[in-house]
């Protein structure tokens, strides 16, 4: 910042994201309508295909809205509501945990016992082998939710009782008006995408040491088109308040500050290296003794 002020003039709410946001969802509601009558094959293959990537894609979103780009930080409340609204497709209530502990990961990047974004001993012991590494993948949203209950649980909030609350009535509503198979095609396609899926790969790609000594890699790929620029990962560390959709403007004020770190060329590539490799695995994550802040 001292030898590029400009980069502040990036930092702010993006005026696009929400019409972005209402049109995914909303998407998703008309392809609720459309898949009611299908087979239960094609309703897998749909969730996998087309309305999974949109849901990843949803909660990337909802991480980018979580640093209160969508209506700035003056209007916080706006944002946290706006969460919720972008959360109804993926089927489960996220969005308002996620907020919680996403400031942690943040503010204690690899902390121990603090930054629930980290594997247990547990996953790190047991997922070792390709074949493990592979289930490992699969169950990835299974761990990512119940992991933080673990290794940080925190007292649920009034906006998490607000998130399931919302969330339920919408799922009940779409329950009642076209049947079961919209709720499985939303809720299968978030589990599946977030688990074995190429969008996937970011999970593994920003944070995994695959070189010794670095421990947050981004992507320039054309996966951050669906991913509202997440694989702009320093940059994002570097400056959490600029939204997705400007952090390639950091790298270009700034290109000797990102030009000659590592980053990854394929999102496929690490999910293939992670599982085949026997050097990578959930435990090849830097892990480090924080000294908790105090909240303000």
């Amino acid at each position: 910042l001292a030898k590029y002020p400009e980069i502040k003039t990036l930092m702010g709410p993006d005026p696009h994201l929400k019409w972005i946001v209402s049109g995914m969802v909303f998407m998703q509601f008309l392809a609720c309508y459309l898949v009611k009558d299908l087979p239960w094959k094609w309703i897998f293959f749909w969730a996998y295909a087309f309305g999974g990537c949109i849901n990843h894609s949803l909660t990337l979103a909802i991480h980018d809205i979580s640093h209160n780009v969508a209506f700035g930080n003056k209007q916080a409340k706006w944002n946290r509501w706006f969460a919720v609204f972008a959360n109804l497709p993926i089927g489960i209530p996220y969005s308002a945990s996620f907020k919680k502990y996403h400031i942690d990961h943040h503010r204690y990047l690899g902390g121990d016992s603090l930054d629930v974004d980290i594997p247990t001993d547990f996953e790190g012991w047991f997922f070792c082998t390709p074949l493990r590494k592979l289930l490992w993948l699969f169950l990835q949203p299974l761990f990512y939710s119940l992991r933080p209950l673990y290794v940080n649980p925190k007292a649920i909030t009034q906006m998490e009782i607000f998130n399931a609350l919302v969330q339920f009535s919408v799922d009940l509503i779409i329950y009642y008006l076209w049947g079961l198979k919209p709720i499985i095609y939303l809720i299968a396609g978030t589990i599946l995408c977030m688990g074995l899926h190429p969008i996937s790969g970011h999970f593994i790609a920003e944070h995994y040491m695959f070189l010794k000594g670095y421990e947050t890699y981004s992507y320039y790929g054309p996966l951050n088109w669906l991913t509202f620029n997440v694989g702009y990962h320093m940059e994002h560390h570097d400056f959490p308040s600029i939204p997705g959709c400007r952090l390639p403007m950091v790298k270009k004020i700034a290109p000797e500050y990102y030009d000659n770190l590592p980053h990854h060329q394929s999102w496929i590539r690490v999910l293939w290296d992670f599982v085949f490799d026997d050097n990578i695995g959930p435990y090849s994550r830097v892990k480090r003794l924080c000294k908790l802040a105090k909240e303000s």
